[in-house]
């Protein structure tokens, strides 16, 4: 491995709960004799932060009992209500996916939470997996009704503890949250593509930028198609001259490439200043991304697509990245994320949440990373545009200086328009 790459995560605050918690030294390299060993302690110290609750359970002096469950929809919008016995009420935004999912929120996920105690939600969010044989599900199959709930579970015990969600599940280490510009536009020809991220960026202060590299024909039928040849050679330099070396650049392939390619693209990020390189072969393919990290000093992020933790514990333990990238809502929601980046956290590594889509998806993702030591510079960001008609009262929830100020308010703190909520009607089987 070429050290160096480690330079990137010299903005994260190493050495938090989980380091604190358990001593780093099993951190250590150990020699040809001993790799066995240290990689066990590795394991075994992962392991220990995972089974380190995250919810304050001791905001709660008595039991906070799910009384009701809710998914309302109105054409392709979801929202979740959930309510406890004392009359407690919490609410969420559910992701453009629940528009195909939301028969397992009904048939397997619903059910378990009612009666339980919310302030055991590690706990519940854990056995859910095993309650109807979950797990067979797994990944964004079960995560996005997973977070949906939880989403709204949180910002019922917000309010009741009277927090914004960040303090419910540790300190607030980030007020205010940079994020980069995530274009897409990968199947464009060059000067069409890039003529699309300049009107893109143009629409926000922005002052990190993340660009798609490689070509992925998941909106085409078209099976021998390998889109424009070259293209990801000429874009790469040619954003960087654009931009100067006043803006940071990200890039991702979302697994296009091979070993061999990705090393040889993984170069000319290096040579051109890019800051990491997200998913540059499958995300899966442990052995063969932890291959790309060894040859390059740039960064390597990965997680977005991840469906366990044991997956984020092979690449962590075996130093194949350097930015975990779970995402708030294919990976289940806000503890779970908080787990993973307490695992990256204890070995020096930074967590940058992937944010998928969502009436409120950037409202979620940016009060993830204010309870996160380790995040990183600067996080996803598609734009403020949502159908969800809501007020936040301590935060504008606009771009200023490259940043988003995260609110204050208990739960989530953001109030959605009654008027909004009535015209959605309860969902069922």
């Amino acid at each position: 491995m070429k050290t160096n790459r480690r330079k990137f995560i010299s903005n994260a605050v190493v050495g938090g709960l989980a380091a604190t918690a358990l001593p780093l030294s099993s951190c250590a390299t150990g020699t040809s004799t001993n790799q066995s060993t240290d990689l066990q302690e590795r394991y075994a110290k992962l392991d220990a932060i995972l089974k380190q609750p995250v919810l304050k359970k001791e905001l709660f002096s008595s039991p906070v009992i799910i009384e009701s469950v809710e998914l309302l929809r109105h054409e392709r919008s979801f929202l979740c209500r959930v309510r406890s016995t004392d009359g407690a009420e919490g609410m969420s935004v559910g992701h453009f996916g629940m528009n195909t999912l939301f028969p397992i929120f009904l048939a397997d996920v619903q059910p378990f939470f009612i009666g339980q105690d919310a302030r055991e939600l590690d706990l519940i969010l854990e056995r859910v997996y095993i309650y109807h044989f979950n797990f067979r599900y797994n990944g964004i199959t079960l995560g996005l009704p997973l977070a949906t709930l939880e989403f709204a579970i949180l910002d019922m015990l917000g309010h009741i503890a009277n927090k914004p969600v960040g303090q419910l599940v540790g300190e607030i280490h980030n007020t205010d949250v940079g994020v980069y510009m995530a274009t897409e536009f990968r199947e464009k020809p060059l000067e069409e593509h890039f003529a699309l991220i300049k009107e893109t960026v143009a629409e926000y202060d922005v002052q990190a930028l993340k660009i798609k590299v490689g070509y992925q024909y998941a909106g085409t039928k078209d099976i021998h198609y390998k889109g424009p040849i070259g293209k990801t050679e000429k874009l790469i330099p040619l954003v960087r001259e654009t931009y100067g070396d006043n803006i940071a650049l990200y890039a991702d392939s979302n697994g296009y490439y091979t070993v061999d390619e990705a090393i040889r693209v993984g170069k000319l990020l290096e040579e051109y200043k890019y800051e990491y390189f997200e998913e540059p072969v499958m995300f899966d393919h442990f052995e063969d991304i932890k291959a790309v990290a060894d040859a390059l000093t740039l960064p390597i992020a990965n997680g977005e697509q991840d469906q366990s933790f044991v997956n984020f514990r092979w690449l962590i333990a075996n130093d194949g990245i350097e930015i975990v990238q779970p995402d708030n809502y294919y990976f289940g929601g806000m503890i779970r994320t908080i787990k993973v980046a307490r695992m990256a956290e204890a070995f020096g590594k930074t967590c940058t949440p992937h944010m998928s889509g969502g009436g409120l998806g950037f409202l979620y993702d940016i009060h993830i990373v204010s309870a996160i030591p380790n995040a990183g510079a600067h996080h996803e960001f598609k734009s403020l545009e949502t159908n969800v008609e809501f007020e936040c009262p301590t935060s504008p929830l606009k771009v200023q200086n490259g940043k988003l100020k995260v609110p204050t308010d208990p739960g989530w703190g953001v109030t959605i328009n009654p008027d909004f909520v009535a015209k959605h009607k309860v969902v069922t089987m």
